[in-house]
């Protein structure tokens, strides 16, 4: 009985020094204005040109959203917005004309229009004076093109009827954020700058300061129990969370013996088929005494922070840490192959990750003055 006692005591100290750690970790110091302006600049990369526009555009975001401008988070933004444009506010995109043309023909495809009749369509001059095909053969970066589309749109006829609702660009800014996104997130809380009626959200993505502001609220206002940024980095490039739905199918597989794609996609999208994770969980349907309808349920709350309150996920996860004897992994890199038209080489959302976490680290260095 005195070892076993002991041994509890030793657990006992050890649970509580670890969660003053926690504590520690998660609660930091208050910054002035002044001096988390002068951490971003600290931060900064060296190649960054206009450090005094960067610093208020960033601060700007962290204050507008509420969010704590610490060392970690600061050094988050920078990360991403140097492994996704190197401090442009509108990079440029390599070969982006092809890339251009390859969407239009598509399209006529898709409506079995011939390609000469679209190739005649846009030789018509635009509001430039120059035709619509000679500015896409001078598109250099995404705000180009998409101000292209959005004319096509608005002024001709066979453009109405290919990009109506269907911009093809749907990423831009330092950050690269998704522009659906940008525009859903203006919705749920106000944005700090006047929109120009015409642009409306989408063209704020492709300036510097709304493009760090959306960018920013996808990377860092949502709560994500990480013990890691890395995790955070993986859920920019795949979507909210997709690293804890990827440890979460890791769990299942390890449970039902089925093995899942560790995609993050917990459910087929706009569909009430069940996909391979649904059904691998219907397997388990009696032990987690769940019915088909609940393990539904609860899969649809996947791109939110309810679902670690789920039945679903709790009973997997117990049978789960029952089975490895320790806890199983809450976080895992999503096994994801990134397409895109600007994409040329095979790249995962694993690599991305991994690279924002080096600059990350070199951030860090930069941040503490070293």
């Amino acid at each position: 009985m005195r070892f076993r006692y002991r041994g509890f005591l030793a657990a006992l100290c050890a649970l509580i020094a670890a969660g003053c750690a926690s504590e520690q970790r998660s609660i930091e110091p208050a910054v002035s204005p002044t001096q988390a302006r002068a951490l971003i600049a600290r931060a900064l990369p060296a190649s960054a040109k206009d450090r005094d526009g960067w610093t208020t555009d960033i601060y700007a975001a962290f204050a507008a959203m509420e969010l704590q401008p610490s060392v970690q988070n600061v050094c988050s933004v920078i990360a991403v917005t140097e492994q996704e444009s190197s401090f442009q506010a509108d990079p440029t995109v390599a070969n982006l004309p092809a890339i251009a043309w390859k969407q239009i023909d598509e399209q006529a495809a898709q409506h079995g229009v011939p390609k000469t009749v679209v190739r005649t369509a846009l030789k018509l001059p635009s509001s430039t004076g120059k035709s619509y095909s000679a500015r896409i053969d001078a598109a250099r970066t995404e705000r180009d093109l998409s101000e292209i589309f959005d004319e096509l749109t608005a002024r001709v006829p066979l453009g109405r009827r290919f990009f109506a609702d269907r911009n093809p660009v749907r990423t831009g800014g330092p950050m690269q954020v998704g522009i659906a996104y940008a525009q859903s997130q203006a919705q749920q809380r106000p944005y700090p700058y006047v929109i120009d009626e015409n642009g409306g959200v989408r063209r704020e993505v492709f300036t510097r300061r709304g493009g760090l502001y959306f960018g920013i609220a996808h990377l860092l206002d949502y709560p994500a129990n990480y013990d890691s940024p890395l995790y955070r980095f993986a859920d920019y490039n795949a979507g909210h969370y997709a690293s804890r739905n990827a440890a979460f199918q890791s769990a299942l597989t390890l449970v039902s013996g089925i093995p899942l794609d560790l995609d993050g996609d917990l459910v087929l999208p706009n569909s009430s088929e069940p996909g391979a994770t649904e059904r691998a969980a219907r397997v388990l349907g009696k032990r987690l005494e769940l019915s088909d309808g609940a393990i539904r349920r609860d899969l649809e709350k996947g791109d939110g922070a309810d679902f670690e309150r789920s039945r679903l996920y709790e009973r997997v996860f117990e049978l789960a840490d029952r089975l490895e004897g320790k806890p199983a992994a809450r976080a895992l890199l999503p096994q994801i192959r990134l397409k895109s038209p600007k994409i040329t080489r095979k790249l995962t959302t694993a690599w991305f990750a991994e690279r924002v976490q080096e600059r990350y680290e070199r951030c860090l260095v930069r941040a503490a003055g070293r």
